[in-house]
């Protein structure tokens, strides 16, 4: 019954959020500030998932203007998760076939994230240099999933260059975001699915990097939010799997 219920509620929230967001973004559309405002709103359903979100923020970290924010991408949970620390002025990049989601796709585009054609590698070039002018022009900080895709369960994936040519060509810093283990760690019959920590860490300065070390600036930031990844999981009070309420 509560797997029933949580369902129709995820479902009945997503479809609202989407109804709101077109009349919300009608009155600024695709303005990266509506990207920080339906990010709190999707952080939110932690609470109808039995999920405890604890998130730590630098002092000042409303400050970064433009960086980019690089962040583990496990799994869909990420949705409310990793939402509680974006911070104002920021959008994501995400491929271009995230706009036929229903419901959600349509939120992703009114609230003026980046979408990228990730299968045309020709244009992978330019795509990071349109990229990088946002970013000067605007004064945004841009979200990506170095990983490239979701870990799903097998830990800090190897990361692909692409977040750290941006960086480097928009010459701004990178600010790692570190989110504690969720694999298997929410069952929708269970009413506490326990703790999920998400972690901002001071930005990694650009200036100690050459434009032609972008190996050096990745395997660097993986280092540290390996060793952040582990610390985490070891902090996170996960759930007992014995404590589903159907037995």
């Amino acid at each position: 019954m509560l797997f029933i219920i949580r369902a129709v509620l995820v479902i009945a929230s997503v479809i609202l959020m989407s109804v709101y967001s077109i009349f919300y973004c009608l009155l600024s559309p695709r303005n990266p500030k509506n990207t920080y405002h339906f990010a709190m709103l999707f952080s939110k359903m932690s609470r109808i998932l039995g999920l405890k979100v604890t998130v730590r923020i630098p002092e000042g970290a409303k400050d970064n203007g433009s960086v980019v924010y690089i962040a583990n991408h496990q799994n869909n949970y990420d949705m409310v998760t990793t939402t509680a620390s974006v911070q104002p002025g920021s959008v994501t990049i995400g491929k271009k076939s995230l706009v036929w989601i229903p419901f959600f796709g349509i939120i992703y585009w009114l609230t003026g994230n980046i979408l990228i054609d990730r299968d045309n590698k020709s244009k992978s070039k330019n795509t990071i240099t349109d990229v990088a002018e946002q970013m000067r022009s605007k004064n945004i900080g841009v979200w990506i999933f170095p990983e490239g895709t979701r870990s799903r369960g097998r830990g800090l994936m190897p990361f692909k260059m692409g977040a750290f040519h941006t960086a480097l060509q928009a010459g701004v810093n990178v600010v790692p975001v570190v989110v504690s283990d969720t694999h298997g760690q929410v069952k929708l019959n269970r009413w506490d699915n326990g703790e999920v920590i998400v972690e901002m860490l001071e930005p990694i300065d650009i200036t100690l990097y050459k434009k032609r070390e972008i190996r050096r600036l990745m395997n660097d930031s993986y280092a540290i939010m390996l060793e952040k990844y582990d610390q985490l999981n070891k902090e996170a009070k996960r759930p007992d799997n014995n404590t589903d309420c159907c037995g």
